[in-house]
């Protein structure tokens, strides 16, 4: 019998790896984690840049599959596993509203995320009066769009993202709200229905193991 091939996650701390890294939890397979070392300009090195040539993190290596980008990693493993449950029927529309949240988190909210802590990409060279102009328009629709998630918690009233079942956006929702926990507004903590699903999330058992595993210290949320 031909051996199975570990997964590979490819990973830094915190960063836009720790959803996949928490749904690998989640499933409960064997897998392998390969540190991906920012501090040391790791994920610009040829070594990564041939697995993933933007040069960002996360990369999951599945047996001769190399693949990035978070969301696709999350689709892939959900999909690869499915008696773990972490998305709704094929077909369904249950199913339809995972793509589009899904698809919400890493398109909107996480591309605005990433525009509020890195403003100095989108102007010239030492424009710091416009640097700061960029993070300040960032923080703002932040705020609107954390209060669209707090909303679609109070709307169906249920535990989760999609309403009673958790599945693979709880992951990525988390993440990202997990990254406003230093925000000067309103973090995602201080939102009423949001909030409390990101302390429901932190009594998850997967959760817990992978911030262990990550050394992840407070503010956790």
């Amino acid at each position: 019998m031909m051996a199975t091939t570990m997964l590979q996650l490819h990973y830094y701390p915190g960063n836009a790896s720790f959803a996949p890294h928490l749904l690998l939890n989640e499933i409960g397979v064997p897998f392998e984690l390969r540190l991906v070392d920012r501090t040391k300009n790791a994920h610009k090195q040829s070594a990564y840049l041939a697995l993933n040539p933007n040069g960002l993190i996360p990369v999951l290596v599945d047996g001769g599959l190399v693949l990035y980008e978070a969301a696709a990693v999350c689709l892939h493993l959900a999909d690869r596993h499915p008696q773990a449950r972490l998305a709704p029927a094929l077909g369904s529309d249950e199913r339809a509203h995972f793509y589009k949240w899904l698809m919400w988190l890493t398109n909107t909210l996480q591309a605005t995320l990433i525009h509020y802590f890195y403003p100095e990409r989108l102007v010239d060279e030492g424009n710091a009066g416009g640097a700061a102009q960029v993070k300040a328009h960032a923080q703002a629709r932040i705020d609107a769009l954390l209060q669209q998630l707090d909303d679609q918690f109070a709307a169906h009233g249920g535990p989760w993202l999609l309403g009673a079942d958790y599945s693979a956006a709880d992951a990525y929702a988390f993440m990202l709200g997990r990254w406003t926990r230093g925000f000067s507004s309103r973090p995602a903590r201080e939102y009423a229905h949001l909030g409390a699903f990101m302390r429901r999330m932190l009594e998850r058992t997967a959760l817990r193991k992978t911030m262990a595993t990550e050394q992840l210290t407070p503010p956790l949320i």
